[in-house]
């Protein structure tokens, strides 16, 4: 494996690629462009960037005005503000009319580690999710990151794009990895359980599988970057082939992935399926901390 890179990172360097391959891009960000990584945006074309200062509500209001002169807005903030005090403009003034606005939240999950819970958004999965026409994306590493920010660009409609402040590991091969909005990734074969992982949690699913292998068990593992829309085909094989699920997600247990997964198994070939996820709050601590207090570590 490579370095470990983060995914906001990731983000700000996929953008200032596009700033010189489609003029139509315009990025708005809350104050947190350094934070945020869209000041590599910035760095490339001032004009085409705007600090909308701290009100996060009028910044999804004003992309959703710049969408409808033809105009691609990606606006950033951490994703506390974006999924959660602009809700009600995302869901009213971008989803309702279906406008091409991009919302990359940076900052999610409780990797954010010594900001504490007010900052840890453990439910923008289930609230991005629940909006009609939204379109929701949570790569894996660096590389998914670059290819999501790409896709979502020539995509026309409202995506949201769940990214994080950890260094995380680089799990995908640049030069064969094809991203496609809807389509789940084998990551390998298993026979006896799917573990079915989204985010930072693929690449911790990835070390869980062998640590099973030592055990004599045999885990599939499926990385879902977009759960919305969901790839229903890739669950229901996994769950008829090996017969029960674990779903992994630094997020809250209800209405991310787990809840995601469910709705497609129990509909169209019902096994057990294991949520893993947070059930409450996070709390402030270094990352590492958080992932083994929250029992999100391989183990």
């Amino acid at each position: 494996m490579s370095k470990k890179i983060a995914t906001r990172e990731a983000y700000g360097k996929a953008l200032a690629e596009l700033a010189n391959t489609n003029e139509n891009i315009v990025v708005l960000d809350a104050d947190l462009s350094k934070s945020t990584k869209t000041s590599e945006f910035k760095a490339i074309c001032p004009k085409r960037f705007f600090n909308m200062g701290i009100a996060e509500a009028n910044m999804m209001s004003v992309a959703a005005g710049l969408s409808t002169c033809g105009k691609i807005p990606f606006v950033s903030t951490f994703a506390m503000f974006a999924a959660g005090r602009a809700f009600e403009q995302i869901r009213n003034a971008i989803c309702y009319p279906r406008l091409n606005v991009k919302v990359c939240a940076t900052h999610a999950g409780i990797t954010v580690g010594e900001d504490g819970a007010s900052h840890q958004t453990v439910e923008d999965l289930s609230l991005m999710r629940a909006i009609p026409n939204m379109v929701v994306i949570s790569p894996s590493d660096a590389v998914e990151t670059k290819a999501a920010i790409e896709a979502i660009a020539e995509y026309n409609g409202p995506c949201y794009v769940r990214l994080g402040r950890a260094p995380v590991n680089v799990i995908n091969d640049e030069n064969n990895y094809k991203f496609e909005i809807g389509k789940g990734v084998l990551l390998n074969e298993g026979t006896d359980l799917t573990i079915v992982a989204t985010g930072i949690m693929v690449d911790v699913a990835l070390e869980a599988k062998e640590i099973l292998a030592s055990q004599g068990i045999s885990a599939r593992v499926i990385n879902i970057h977009t759960l919305k829309p969901i790839d229903s085909d890739i669950l229901v094989k996994a769950a008829k082939e090996t017969g029960a699920i674990v779903t992994a997600e630094e997020h809250y247990i209800m209405g991310g992935l787990g809840s995601a997964v469910t709705e497609v198994v129990c509909a169209n070939a019902p096994v057990p399926v294991k949520i893993i996820g947070t059930d409450r709050f996070g709390k402030s601590g270094k990352p590492a901390e958080l992932f083994k207090e929250y029992g999100l570590t391989p183990e």
